[in-house]
């Protein structure tokens, strides 16, 4: 069943409020031995609700920046705030707001599935018992064996019912269903919707799985050179950004004749290449000078993260 499962796109904005903003990154720089500038003074800032999925290279960064965000790494310059608080200093009432299912689950394998929830229940006031029976029961979890004996798709989903279950107000996930095979990844990604839908909950979670993006309407961004390239809804890649190719003259005055914004360029070669997004309504047309080519995801991702 090919089923499109959407999802409002959030307001892109900047609140008042910073105690609204579930992350606020400023000026980030990491930088790991022999690799500097994993992050390189980046700035990001996410909005209420708003679903993202974050794209890069393999080594681009991605799980680097999951864990500065939410303060399980201390950064070399610049800082992160959720909702309004540092995040290397966060309160209990904050910790209960945040939810993570890292790339790869560390839980205690000694226990059984259903005391290692119980363990964890502990923590959170907002803990939703309901959800939890549910989840395992759809998901075919057995409470009484052991976590270091279930499959590794059994685990991955044990994982996403931990982060689930307390319902977050942010929720970070960092390859969530790499272990899960089709009918699982659709099933995460119908309980994601109806997560962010019932609570509003803001949602990162980092894939290299392409489709599953495409299945749900998110907004997408692009971590390359150390820094968010680009942010924006899907619809809006798709519709405003366009690949470029011809003599350079001609590939300047397309972009100021129609008010496009240069992302990416290539101008080596006989045939330069450009990146380009243009107001909606405002694509040029290809002639015989100039090649206009809308691009599918894969090839946008492509061409941001070389």
């Amino acid at each position: 069943m090919n089923q499109t499962l959407t999802i409002g796109q959030a307001p892109a904005f900047v609140d008042d409020d910073a105690g609204a903003v579930p992350v606020r990154a400023s000026g980030l720089r990491v930088d790991f031995k022999g690799q500097p500038g994993v992050l390189a003074g980046l700035d990001w800032t996410l909005a209420p609700g708003q679903v993202v999925g974050l794209l890069g290279r393999n080594g681009a960064g991605k799980t680097t920046l999951l864990e500065t965000l939410l303060g399980l790494r201390e950064p070399q310059g610049g800082e992160v705030r959720l909702f309004g608080q540092p995040a290397l200093m966060p309160d209990d009432a904050l910790r209960a707001r945040l939810g993570y299912v890292p790339q790869h689950s560390a839980l205690f394998e000694d226990f059984e599935a259903g005391d290692l929830l119980r363990y964890f229940r502990s923590f959170y006031p907002r803990w939703n018992d309901a959800k939890v029976d549910g989840l395992m029961s759809r998901w075919d979890i057995p409470r009484e064996r052991r976590v270091g004996q279930l499959s590794q798709g059994q685990q991955q989903r044990l994982s996403i019912i931990r982060a689930l279950a307390h319902e977050p107000d942010l929720l970070l996930l960092d390859e969530p269903v790499a272990s899960l095979d089709p009918a699982g990844r659709r099933d995460f990604l119908r309980e994601l919707v109806d997560q962010v839908l019932d609570r509003g909950t803001t949602v990162l979670f980092s894939t290299h799985i392409l489709s599953d993006l495409e299945r749900v309407a998110f907004n997408i961004a692009f971590l390359s050179r150390g820094r968010i390239a680009l942010h924006a809804s899907q619809d809006a890649l798709l519709d405003e950004i366009r690949l470029l190719s011809g003599p350079i003259g001609r590939l300047q005055a397309a972009v100021d004749t129609h008010g496009g914004q240069v992302l990416s360029r290539r101008d080596l070669g006989e045939q330069p290449r450009w990146l380009v997004r243009f107001a909606s309504g405002r694509l040029p047309e290809s002639d015989a000078a100039l090649r206009c080519e809308a691009l599918n995801l894969e090839d946008l991702f492509l061409e941001m993260t070389q």
